[in-house]
């Protein structure tokens, strides 16, 4: 189960909300929130280092594992994300192509 021990909570810094910091198999930070979420799709558990690791839920591991729980990553429910552009960029111009030394 998820320690609710406070010293590895900290803010996060778009919202203020209070989130755990992980670490995923490639190696990324990912924020998760805090307290266990049965609509969370990140397993969360802590490693024999002491770290908290995570992994995102696969049709080959569906399920939690050993001493796993369930955790929404922070981004999911951060108010104050940063907004996606709704239409792509227009392009200005034409870049030219490099020479690749070929002649005609």
């Amino acid at each position: 189960m998820a320690s609710n021990s406070p010293h590895d909570v900290s803010s996060c810094q778009r919202c203020g909300a209070p989130v755990r910091w992980t670490v995923t198999a490639h190696q990324q930070r990912q924020a998760v929130n805090p307290d266990p979420d049965p609509a969370g799709n990140t397993a969360v558990y802590t490693d024999a280092t002491g770290r908290l690791r995570s992994r995102g839920l696969t049709a080959e591991r569906p399920a939690l594992e050993h001493l796993e729980w369930l955790a929404m990553p922070h981004a999911a429910t951060c108010p104050r994300q940063p907004r996606r552009r709704a239409q792509p960029r227009r392009r200005a111009g034409v870049r030219a192509v490099r020479s690749q030394g070929w002649q005609r």
